[in-house]
């Protein structure tokens, strides 16, 4: 049996509906991607930090800049691990559970 094509289903798909689109949904969908970026910049600042303390060589501004990059990148893994628990308990309390379900 040959299977055969839905095309009014095809193009339905291809060309979503956005106007039953929620502010909710698009944020429930952005987030994942900001965390995840979030993250990622997170560790390349503290990545840079550790690099730029390294090459420092004993200069006391340099070495001063460096530790306040990693300070910094450590309070915004601090901010960003925070939030995440704060949107997952937000979830839990209003019975959202795309939110409680974000990475999974």
């Amino acid at each position: 049996m040959l299977a055969q094509l839905d095309l009014d289903k095809i193009q339905k798909e291809a060309n979503p509906d956005f106007t039953t689109t929620t502010i909710g949904d698009v944020i429930t969908s952005i987030l994942p991607y900001l965390f995840t970026g979030a993250g990622l910049v997170l560790l390349l600042y503290l990545i840079l930090g550790g690099l730029q303390l390294m090459t420092s060589r004993g200069d006391p501004k340099a070495v001063e800049a460096a530790k306040g990059k990693i300070t910094n990148a450590l309070l915004g893994f601090i901010v960003v691990f925070a939030s995440f628990w704060i949107v997952q308990l937000v979830g839990r309390f209003l019975g959202i559970e795309v939110f409680q379900n974000i990475f999974g």
